[in-house]
């Protein structure tokens, strides 16, 4: 039995990829779902402080689903990494570096979601599928995703 590609010859199903090979896109996978995380933290502390002026760690919680507990581990390693600082009985803050890391991941984001609309998605759903999509895809892919992109505004803007 083989798989066939859209981007290639068919594959024999049983044929695995070399171990080195695969081991490296388990890494990658198990870091981006690490990354995911503090990006989340970092992309919503800085939606909070945007639309609020404030980020508690009380509202974080609420907001990612999480326990009180889990979200001051979290900020925790924000502020480890230098991407956040807080105070007792006060707010969430971002560094420039979490800024930073919030307005890429945002654009990330957005990019993620005008693919899933151009594809046919329901806004609903590509908002919900870009949230982990997000995280995972590869600056490549990214890059790519955004050429298409590109490619189907120059052809709906010149009758295409």
């Amino acid at each position: 039995m083989t798989q066939a590609s859209s981007t290639g010859p068919a594959v024999p199903a049983n044929k695995m990829p070399e171990e080195p090979t695969q081991a490296l896109r388990f890494i990658k996978a198990r870091t981006a779902q690490s990354n995911a995380l503090q990006e989340d933290y970092v992309e919503l502390i800085d939606d909070l402080l945007a639309v609020h002026g404030e980020a508690r760690a009380t509202e974080v919680a609420k907001r990612l689903g999480v326990t009180h507990p889990t979200a001051l581990k979290a900020i925790a390693r924000l502020k480890k990494d230098g991407l956040a600082t807080a105070r007792p009985y006060r707010g969430i803050f971002l560094t420039e570096a979490g800024h930073a890391l919030a307005n890429r991941v945002r654009a990330r984001h957005r990019l993620v979601v005008e693919l899933l609309l151009a594809v046919g998605l329901p806004r609903d759903v590509a908002e919900a599928d870009a949230e982990g999509m997000e995280h995972y895809a590869s600056d490549a892919a990214l890059e790519a995703f955004a050429r298409f992109l590109d490619q189907q505004k120059h052809r709906r803007a010149h009758g295409g």
